[in-house]
This record gives structure tokens, sequence and C-alpha cells, in this order.
């Protein structure tokens, strides 16, 4: 398209040239002369002035072009990096909520075992003729245990705030 502009303000110049020779007196003085350059040198600084104009405008929407081209590479650039910083905390907090099942589980393990020997200990006291210090030692078990599994009720009903996992599947979705 741009060829065309160019291509028409070349053919105008020529047009406008043949004209004003068609019309020009047969001989040719110093005034005749000077009434056929002044004209044409006037129509050839028009035709510089629009192709001046025609260049600039194509080098300006030539740059918005880019700009644009590079600013949605930048924010795809951006969307992505923020979906993968998302997948990232989402797997450390998958995790960190691994590890804490597995530490929870092994804190169990030794509070059953803790139990189960206070247990045992209990029932050496009673078989050993020492009733009283074997059902104290049931009753200090079954405090502790008791107060073990209201801490866990607790933490199911959410009165202590765990550590919350994001989904990203929002975020991947837009």
């Amino acid at each position: 398209m741009q060829l065309l502009k160019f291509l028409l303000g070349i053919v105008l110049v020529q047009v406008v040239t043949v004209v004003l020779i068609y019309i020009s007196p047969k001989s040719l003085d110093e005034m005749s002369l000077l009434r056929l350059l002044v004209p044409l040198f006037f129509v050839a600084l028009m035709v510089a002035f629009w192709f001046s104009t025609l260049s600039d405008n194509f080098r300006k929407d030539r740059e918005q072009k880019m700009s644009d081209k590079f600013a949605k590479e930048r924010e795809e650039l951006r969307v992505k990096a923020e979906r993968a910083k998302a997948r990232v905390v989402k797997e450390a907090q998958k995790e960190i909520a691994k590890e804490a099942k597995r530490t929870h589980a092994k804190a169990n393990f030794k509070v059953g075992a803790a139990f189960a020997g206070v247990l045992g200990v209990g029932a050496l006291f009673i078989f050993a003729q020492l009733v009283t210090a074997g059902l104290l030692t049931f009753t200090a078990a079954g405090s502790a245990l008791g107060g073990y599994y209201w801490r866990g009720r607790r933490i199911e009903n959410k009165k202590y705030k765990e550590l919350e996992v994001i989904d990203t599947k929002v975020i991947e979705k837009s």
C-alpha cells in the first residue's frame, strides 16, 4: 500500500511537468524558463514533504506494531511466571503438609507406645499387690490420653490455624 502512495506522487510530478512544458511557449528565454521552473520547484517541494510524511507515518506504524508485539510477549511471560510461581508454592505446601502428616504419625506412635508402657507399669503394680500405685498409674495414663485426645479434637475443629493449600486451578484457567 505504501508503494502505491509513493508511485502516485512520482506520477503526479511527471504529469505536472509534462503539462507545464506543453503549455510553455516554444521559445524559452530567461523569463519563460523562470515561469516553468518556479512551479516545478514548488510541486517537487510539495511532493518531497508528502513523501516525508508518508515515511514518518509508516515508521510510526511499524514502531507501534513492534511495541504492541513486545507488550504482548511481556504479558505472556509475566502470566507464565505467575503460573510457575503458583505451581512451586502449591508443591511446597503439599510437601510441608506431607512432612507435617508424617511427623504427626510418628508423634502419635510415640504417644501410643508411651501410653501402653504406662499401662504396663500400672498392670505390673496391680499384679505386684500395689493396687493404689497401679490405680494412680492408670489414672495418670488416662488423663494424659484424654488431654492428647482433647488437643487432637481441637485441631480437627480448626480452632488452631493450619497451613492452607492454595488452589492454582483458578490461576491456570485465566
